[in-house]
């Protein structure tokens, strides 16, 4: 048995055993290795017997073409950067108005793993995979049977013209306007977020400044208060009197600067936000660009019209073994039909029949399923388009006259 495991069924190199070194399998036209295959060893589980295993052998495919997020491997690794992080530790100072986004770093990639298995004790890696790879094509295809024997299963042209990729270039022009948007957005957050802290510092200032004021009046009034002899319980009454008021007024003074404050802050959000989503932006659009394919505009009419043609014949084919020949080759295949369609013979044209003459078989057998054709023919009394009855006879056998009268038999 060969077969491909489901992703479920691993979690990358690390699940298989016995990993040998990687062979180069496919190169592209430049020569460069495309895809690589090493023989490893698998512990398939049994769900019908748990906790037991079906040693199989694998067939590893490293396919470079296919780049997948890397799993990390250590405590360090699963640690995300932030996204203002740079590797060496150091931030973007994103704060700043001559800031340039710049895109995030893209994920570690590796190759994509594709494990085809065998039940087989010993296996050789590559014919595995062809194995494997080859069994498709292999498959029978009833048309193509028909059409590789006479040589017509080939494209016959087409012209191919670049066009743009209609999918990727209405993403783009999303990301891009989306982009743009985001730009306009931070620039507007950080000169709000920069105004407003100058705001909540100007506050902060003439809080103090209020504060320390109205202490210092409320000071004066008490050691006035005391020089006058007030009585000590009317000073006080006076005293806390005052300074009740006067911490009402900072206190009102206090909330103008927590207002700016949060203020800020909202927009210190906002323009990290911002800053943050430029740089997914340029991410993804970077990363459009890695996976874009080019696309073509095909004018394959000419091979569509001889397609057209070549079902044609194949199904005429099947027509004419399905209706003259023999029940025995209800399934026959061109392959061995293809004797009788190949019978050298002589065509005789007369005013209202044409007659075929086919040169025997120098097989018993053979010779026995061409007289049961042409009796069919006869039978079934074939007409061509110009109305002529078509009759198809043995070489040195007689006409087959299926309408003439029965002789007496006295």
């Amino acid at each position: 048995m060969v077969t491909v495991l489901r992703t479920d069924q691993y979690a990358g190199l690390e699940s298989f055993r016995e990993v040998g070194e990687f062979l180069p399998l496919q190169a592209d036209r430049q020569g460069k290795v495309i895809r690589e295959v090493a023989l490893a060893r698998f512990g398939l589980p049994l769900s019908e017997h748990p906790g037991q295993e079906l040693e199989v052998r694998v067939a590893l495919i490293r396919d470079w073409r296919r780049l997948v997020p890397k799993e990390s491997s250590s405590e360090a690794e699963d640690r995300p950067l932030r996204w203002d992080e740079k590797p060496n530790e150091t931030h973007e100072y994103w704060l700043d108005e001559s800031w340039q986004a710049t895109p995030l770093p893209a994920p570690p990639m590796e190759p994509k793993l594709i494990p085809i298995v065998t039940t087989a004790t010993e296996a050789d890696a590559v014919e595995l995979v062809q194995t494997y790879t080859r069994r498709w094509p292999a498959q029978e295809n009833a048309i193509r049977d028909w059409l590789i024997p006479l040589g017509i299963d080939i494209n016959h042209g087409y012209a191919k013209t670049v066009v743009a990729n209609s999918e990727v270039t209405k993403k783009r022009d999303a990301l891009q306007k989306r982009l743009d948007n985001v730009r306009r957005w931070t620039e507007g957050a950080r000169k709000r977020m920069h105004n407003v802290s100058k705001l909540y510092r100007k506050r902060c200032e003439q809080t103090k400044e209020r504060a320390d004021a109205l202490y210092r009046d409320l000071n004066h009034h008490q050691m006035e208060m005391e020089r006058q002899g007030v009585e000590y319980w009317l000073l006080k009454k006076t005293i806390k009197e005052e300074k009740a008021v006067a911490d009402a007024e900072i206190e009102e003074y206090q909330q103008r600067q927590w207002r700016a404050y949060h203020t800020s802050n909202k927009e210190f959000n906002k323009c990290e936000k911002y800053c943050r989503e430029q740089r997914e932006l340029l991410r993804a659009l970077e990363d459009l660009d890695q996976q874009e394919r080019k696309m073509y505009e095909l004018n394959n009419r000419k091979d569509q019209i001889m397609t057209i043609f070549k079902v044609a014949l194949a199904n005429l084919g099947m027509w004419v073994r399905d209706h003259y020949f023999p029940a025995s080759y209800a399934h026959a295949t061109w392959h061995r039909l293809q004797p009788f369609f190949q019978l050298p013979g002589r065509i005789f044209w007369g005013q209202d029949r044409v007659e075929v003459e086919l040169k025997p078989f120098n097989d018993r057998a053979l010779n026995r399923d061409l007289g049961e054709l042409c009796a069919k023919a006869a039978q079934e009394q074939p007409r061509l388009p110009d109305g002529r009855r078509l009759i198809f006879r043995l070489q040195g056998a007689r006409i087959l006259h299926l309408d003439a009268p029965e002789k007496e038999v006295a």
